[in-house]
């Protein structure tokens, strides 16, 4: 992760202005904050059009064990009790059955998709690759129409990137 947070203003330039689609561009906006006590966590954001659409954190995964029903104390009080069960449940709780993700699981999918090619980054079985792959340039409109069968089969924060990028290019499904 930290590779990643070195850089984070150039890692930002990317993700804005190199990387999107043209029909995207000035519309997509990430940001990385981090607050004292957070033991170096991170709270990703992406906005579009100004709105905040996903967040990553730790906070943002453990709030969805809970109203998911994955802890056993589903009112947790305190501290200990909120974080407690959240370690197991996430090392338990593939990334491929959640809709929520940390901070490490954005910075880890950042890297992968990075570090392959796009055309293997749009097939991943990890939703934040994927969600990388469907804002890339190098993703054409063909691509875009193929994969549209599978995307009734990701979770729906992803499909609403897909439709996104969709209705930016301007393309009839």
């Amino acid at each position: 992760m930290s590779k990643v947070l070195a850089s984070w203003s150039g890692m930002r330039k990317y993700l804005e202005e190199e990387m999107p689609a043209e029909c995207l561009k000035g519309r997509i906006r990430y940001g990385c904050t981090s607050y004292k006590g957070m033991d170096d966590c991170k709270v990703f954001e992406i906005c579009i059009d100004g709105n905040s659409v996903k967040r990553f954190s730790w906070e943002t995964v453990n709030t969805y064990f809970i109203n998911n029903g994955f802890k056993q104390n589903s009112d947790p009080y305190g501290k200990t009790e909120y974080w407690a069960e959240f370690w197991d449940l996430l090392d338990n709780t593939p990334i491929s059955e959640r809709t929520e993700y940390t901070d490490g699981e954005f910075c880890d999918a950042l890297a992968e998709y990075r570090n392959q090619d796009v055309q293997k980054s749009i097939s991943s079985d990890n939703p934040l690759v994927v969600m990388f792959a469907i804002l890339d340039r190098r993703i054409g409109k063909r691509t875009l129409l193929s994969i549209k069968s599978l995307m009734d089969f990701k979770p729906l924060w992803l499909r609403k990137f897909y439709e996104l990028r969709i209705d930016a290019e301007r393309i009839r499904v």
